[in-house]
């Protein structure tokens, strides 16, 4: 963590920019934002036209003069601007006004991910400074997300921590209130959606509608990646040849095949992290466990096949795609103990 616990108890508004979504939580009030990370911008003008879920909507459907842009890529801001933009029409005018007469003592915290670059955090920063924040603190998302789904991570035994989201997952090894080991790995909810648009698109010469129909759930309802799902699933998607509306049935069996490769990444990782960490912390993590947050932790059957390939108990957070920023608040309202070390007298 960046960030002390007693730095972050002093801040008013804490942010997740995530690549899906965008979670503002202001002290007092609680979660106020949970929208997609989406805007709509009128590109004769310049003018914002849509924010979140109104924004999302109009993926793939606009006119050529409407352009529909993510200022959030893979957990790190890429337009600045814009995502000033995105934030204050997702606040609202209400909150704005409520946070402005904080301005001159107005302190914000952010997560990040897990060794984001300083560019990356650079641009995180700017992003809340140009919201009127005078000061930003970081934290690492792998601690505000352990704090949001009440692991134990200021003790000294470990926890081990899967933060699924859309661009990247990160996992990692939590014990004293930091990081033992962690990774990074570059591959989320979105890989897995695309390798199963490839697969429908190059076996079943299917193209399905980037937004109308969420591949995912259709192709993995039930328990998808467990054997003993559903056999088989009816898609409905646009010819690639001719252009017009067509159902396939495809069987689920070639759908996890399909998805194997990202989620072979994911397991990987978590073997590294486990090889880097001291014997005395995997003992631990044996009865304890792995537990998964993050939108993507909901990927059907996920829990179960992490389950075998490791042999640990895997658990899924009750609120796994809030949890960094409730971490966050918890922080800031001060629910959070601070772990004291009392020197040995002499």
């Amino acid at each position: 963590m960046t960030a002390s616990l007693e730095q972050v108890r002093r801040c008013h508004i804490a942010v997740d920019l995530g690549a899906a979504r965008t979670r503002v939580y202001v002290k007092g009030e609680g979660l106020v934002v949970d929208q997609p990370s989406v805007a709509a911008v009128n590109t004769r003008t310049g003018a914002l036209i849509a924010v979140g879920e109104l924004a999302e909507r109009m993926t793939g459907r606009t006119p050529h003069y409407i352009r529909v842009v993510r200022p959030v890529s893979g957990g790190t801001v890429v337009d600045v601007e814009m995502a000033q933009r995105m934030l204050r029409h997702l606040i609202g005018d209400r909150m704005r006004r409520a946070l402005r007469r904080k301005a001159p003592r107005l302190r914000a915290a952010a997560c990040t991910p897990y060794d984001a670059d300083p560019l990356a955090q650079r641009a995180t920063i700017e992003t809340l400074v140009g919201l009127g924040a005078r000061r930003v603190e970081l934290v690492d998302t792998l601690i505000a997300a352990a704090v949001g789904c009440g692991l134990p991570v200021e003790r000294a035994e470990a926890s081990m921590i899967l933060v699924c989201g859309a661009a990247a997952t990160q996992v990692a090894v939590l014990s004293l209130g930091s990081i033992v080991t962690a990774e990074r790995i570059p591959v989320g909810g979105e890989a897995v959606d695309r390798a199963i648009v490839q697969h429908l698109r190059h076996e079943h010469a299917l193209m399905l509608p980037s937004q109308s129909v969420r591949p995912l759930q259709l192709a993995l309802h039930g328990s998808g990646l467990t054997a003993g799902g559903p056999s088989a699933t009816e898609i409905h998607g646009r010819d690639v040849a001719t252009g017009l509306a067509r159902s396939v049935v495809i069987d689920t069996a070639a759908v996890r095949e399909a998805i194997q490769t990202p989620l072979t990444f994911v397991l990987d990782g978590i073997y590294r992290v486990l090889r880097e960490c001291p014997p005395e912390l995997v003992a631990d993590l044996a009865d304890r466990g792995i537990m998964m947050v993050g939108g993507s932790a909901l990927l059907p059957g996920l829990d179960q096949m992490l389950r075998e390939a490791t042999g640990m108990p895997v658990h899924i957070a009750d609120r796994p795609d809030v949890c960094a920023v409730l971490g966050l608040g918890e922080m800031l309202e001060g629910r959070v103990e601070p772990l004291v070390l009392d020197p040995l007298s002499a």
